[in-house]
Formats: C-alpha cells, structure tokens, sequence
C-alpha cells in the first residue's frame, strides 16, 4: 500500500468515523435537553467530514487517471476494497468511541450554553483542561444493549434493514462511479458524474424511512413517551446496521459500478 492510498483510506476514515458519531449526538441531546445545540455543534466535525469529502474524490479520480496512463501500476479493485475496509474499521472505531464521545459531547453542550462562543469552546477543549477531561471520560461500550438479540430498543427490523441497504448504497456510491470509470475508460468522465444513481436510492431511504423514524425517537424520550435504555439500545442497533452496510458495499462495488457504465453508454 502506498502513500497515496494510505492518505485517502484516512480520508476515508474521517468520513464514516464522523457519519458514525452522529448517532451518539442524538443521545447527548437527549441527555442535556438541548437537541437543536448538539446539531449546532456537532456541524463543526461536519465541516470536518466534508473537507476530507472534497479532498477524497480528487486524489481517487487522479489515481484512476494514473492507472490509465500508465503513470502508476497497482490493482484498481483491490485499492477500492481496501477503502471499503476503511469505512467499515471507522465504523467500528466510531462505535466503541460513542460512549466517550457522547460524555464529551454533553460537557461542550452545558460549556457553550454559559459561553455562547464556538471560539471559546474549541479553546476551552484544546487548553483548558478539555484534553484532560476526554481521558477521564474515556470508556467502552457496555455489553447490555446488545445482550439480547431480539430487543432492538425502538428500531423496527424494518428499520434496520433499511439502514443497512442505505449505508450500504451510500459508502459505495462514489466509489463505483470512479471505478465505472477503470471499467470503461471511454465514458470515464460521464461516471464519475452518475454516483448519484446508486446515492440516490440511499438518499431516499433515509429522507422518507430512517432518518423521520429517528428523530421520531428523539423527540419521544425528550417528552418521556419513550424510556431512555430502550433509545440507547435502538441507538446500537442502528450504529451495528451502518457496520452492516459497509460490509455489504463490498458486494455492491462491482455490480454497481457496471450499472454505472452501462448508464453512461446510453446516455
């Protein structure tokens, strides 16, 4: 693996590591009752998300483009399966990291409510004892809330379902556009436009399906219809069906990247 590869598996990894930890700001805003807030500030590691976004795409598309002059020689396949494998490691890294991050999280929640100043926050989180509070808050994720397989909190297997084929669609959209692109050089620049064919059906998943569903949930244990084990759980449960995905995108990678070409010729 080569230095470049390794750069965008990183990228890669702040991405879904990111996408993974939003799940955790749901369960701080329960805590804190301030749930637009933890969106708010949570909108900070976002522009953290999509500035590696911005740089992921260029770096794989040059590496193509590399590959197809001949400039660089390696296995176009096995170099997008290994980013696959970064997204589902950044998922499960992203998991065992919700408890800390959802304990950090409620702190910069309270310390931005006396404040009012993002500035002062990330200050406070760098040199005033920020750092030292993350590693006493430093803890795994406990077994109960997947002890028992057939509790999923508040999560439908529907639900679930439908977040695994969203997560799944939604990690190898890009991917396969720019490897459609290897498969068919003559339209490679028309693929690499067309990741929304496969993004698509995970952007409508999640708008219509999962992500009213969710915030159904939150809404519910703020007014104390719902308990807030059973979120935790449902919580779990939904982060397990996005690890899921991930695992599932390396099946989708080669058929969706041909449903690509075969789009891109008929165009």
């Amino acid at each position: 693996m080569d230095t470049q590869l390794w750069l965008i598996c990183f990228l890669t990894f702040v991405i879904h590591l990111i996408g993974t930890l939003a799940y955790s700001v749901r369960i701080a805003g329960v805590r804190t009752r301030r749930i637009a807030v933890s969106f708010a500030l949570f909108s900070i590691l976002v522009l953290v998300s999509r500035t590696s976004n911005s740089f992921l795409g260029p770096f794989l598309a040059k590496r193509v483009e590399s590959n197809l002059a001949g400039t660089m020689s390696t296995h176009l396949l096995s170099d997008f399966r290994w980013l696959l494998v970064s997204a589902s490691l950044a998922t499960i890294a992203g998991a065992l990291l919700i408890p800390t991050f959802q304990r950090v999280f409620c702190r910069a929640v309270e310390h931005f409510q006396v404040h009012r100043s993002v500035p002062k926050l990330i200050l406070h989180g760098f040199f005033k004892g920020g750092l030292s509070y993350i590693r006493h808050s430093a803890t795994l994720p406990s077994t109960p809330q997947v002890s028992k397989p057939t509790k999923t909190g508040a999560v439908s297997w529907s639900i679930l379902l439908l977040n695994v084929g969203a997560a799944a669609l939604w990690t190898v959209g890009v991917f396969a556009a720019l490897y459609a692109g290897a498969l068919d050089p003559a339209v490679r620049v028309t693929s690499s436009t067309l990741s929304s064919i496969i993004n698509g059906g995970a952007t409508i998943m999640m708008a219509v399906f999962i992500d009213p569903h969710l915030s159904g949930m939150t809404d519910d244990v703020v007014e104390g219809k719902l308990d807030e084990a059973q979120f935790r759980q449902g919580i779990v449960w939904l982060v397990g069906s996005r690890l899921a995905g991930t695992l599932l995108a390396q099946a989708l990678l080669v058929p969706s990247a041909m449903v690509i070409v075969y789009v891109a010729r008929i165009i």
